[in-house]
C-alpha cells in the first residue's frame, strides 16, 4: 500500500480495505486478556485511518 492513491474511487476502496482491517482487529480481541498497548494500537490504527482520509479531502479541494 505504498502507492500514492489519487483516484476518489481507489480513495473509497483504499479507506474501506483499511477499515476492514481495523474491525477484522476489533473482532479477534479478547476481552479478558486485551493489554494497554492493544487499545494504543486500535487508537493508532484509527488515527492513521482519519489522517488518511483528510489528506484525501484535501486532494479532492
Amino acid at each position: 500500500m505504498g502507492n500514492h492513491v489519487t483516484n476518489p474511487e481507489q480513495q473509497v476502496i483504499y479507506l474501506k480495505e483499511r477499515l476492514n482491517m481495523f474491525l477484522e482487529v476489533l473482532d479477534s480481541i479478547e476481552p479478558e486478556s486485551t493489554k494497554v498497548e492493544d487499545i494504543d494500537r486500535l487508537i493508532e490504527m484509527m488515527d492513521d485511518l482519519e489522517q488518511k482520509m483528510d489528506q484525501f479531502k484535501k486532494t479532492k479541494e
